[in-house]
């Protein structure tokens, strides 16, 4: 079945050029980076010291960019 005719068209891995590979995999690297930071962070901070439910930030944190960002910037209470 072909898809919409004003539809743009799915790019395949082998169709990128070798700059748009290495940029596709250093932005997935840095998301990663910030995924495991944040599932760290959550995992080794005090209860006290999260706004609102671990379950629920762990989930959060999986959401692309979105998750980690908002864990760093509304999921952590300060020490003091």
């Amino acid at each position: 079945m072909r898809s919409h005719p004003t539809a743009p068209a799915a790019r395949r891995w082998r169709d990128l050029s070798p700059r748009r590979r290495a940029l596709l995999v250093a932005l997935g690297a840095v998301q990663l980076a910030l995924a495991a930071a944040a599932w760290t962070d959550l995992a080794t901070r005090p209860a006290g010291r999260v706004n609102g439910s671990r379950r629920r930030w762990a989930v959060v944190i999986a959401v692309n960019w979105v998750g980690p960002l908002a864990w760093f910037r509304w999921g952590r209470r300060s020490a003091g």
